[in-house]
């Protein structure tokens, strides 16, 4: 299994900055993807950005050029830095790990699906006011 511990989180006054991290336990693996989401109560989980081992990033229509995603493979940590924040990213971020064959599915369909990814972490909550 893959350990996944997020933290970071907090709340931030609307055009305010956050990071968030997510320290993994997985070192044995090539070729993973590795992914945020987001979700606020009674909706459904958001796919926010992925990036894979090869460095490939996606995003989130919502928050292109806002959000940015990046991994310290030394560290094996991943992080999600948000600028601009907005009210409407104010929801619980999670931190998940996928196979490789997780990145191929986002880009052909066009849509970070919780069912790609196989390990997730607690979450942390992020408040935008």
């Amino acid at each position: 299994d893959v350990q996944l511990v997020e933290s970071g989180g907090g709340s931030v006054q609307a055009g305010g900055s956050l990071r968030l991290s997510c320290a993994g336990s997985e070192r044995t693996y090539m070729k993973w993807c590795m992914g945020w989401f987001r979700q606020v109560p009674g909706k459904e989980r958001e796919g926010v950005a992925s990036i894979n081992s090869y460095g490939m990033t996606t995003y989130a229509d919502s928050v292109k050029g806002r959000f940015t995603i990046s991994k310290d493979k030394a560290k094996v940590t991943l992080y999600l830095q948000m600028n601009i924040l907005e009210a409407d990213d104010t929801a619980m971020y999670y931190c998940a790990w996928g196979p490789s064959s997780a990145m191929p599915a986002i880009q052909a369909r066009g849509i970070m699906s919780p069912a790609y990814f196989a390990f997730w972490g607690q979450g942390t909550q992020v408040t935008v006011s």
